[in-house]
């Protein structure tokens, strides 16, 4: 199968399905931190119509898209600045709505609980990291087309909401 991990540059989850016998690919702003070859980047895809071209599989055939937009201008813990930033939001929700409206038949977007909810539609669903054997506490929203809702398969006792009270860095 052929998938393109959207917004990635750490390389983990392209690998992950590399690993599976995947012929996977990862597109991003930055360089990847993997140093794969598997990677485009260098360019801002929300714009560039090459990489829109990539993700409307005009140009490049993708039997599965997985993207990780930014969730700086959607999600609810930025709220405070989305007044001073209507512009960068539209920007968002319509790089969103591009992958969402790709003719990939097998399409997931991640986020946080934010404004897509109400701006586009509801997600299929909302998961945590405690469902899956992380004991914190962080709502994911998953939007999907063609793909099944994840199952839980590690539930971890003793949550707690240890993510949003980290200070901004990499070990966040």
């Amino acid at each position: 199968m052929r998938v393109l991990v959207a917004c990635e540059f750490s390389g983990i989850v392209r690998e992950a399905f590399r690993r599976r016998g995947h012929d996977a690919w990862s597109l991003d702003l930055l360089p990847t931190e993997d140093k794969s070859k598997f990677h485009f980047y260098d360019y801002d895809i929300s714009l560039d119509p090459l990489y829109q071209d990539m993700i409307q599989m005009n140009r490049y055939w993708w039997d599965m898209i997985i993207a990780f937009p930014p969730c700086t201008h959607l999600a609810v813990s930025g709220a405070r600045w989305f007044k001073d930033k209507p512009y960068e939001q539209q920007r968002a929700i319509r790089f969103v709505l591009s992958i969402a409206a790709s003719r990939c038949e097998r399409v997931a977007i991640e986020n946080p609980i934010g404004v897509l909810s109400t701006r586009w539609r509801k997600p299929d669903q909302i998961i945590q990291p405690w469902q899956f054997g992380h004991g914190e506490t962080k709502a994911t929203c998953l939007w999907l087309k063609g793909l099944p809702k994840l199952v839980p398969t590690n539930i971890v006792e003793g949550r707690r909401g240890r993510v949003h009270r980290e200070p901004p860095g990499p070990d966040r």
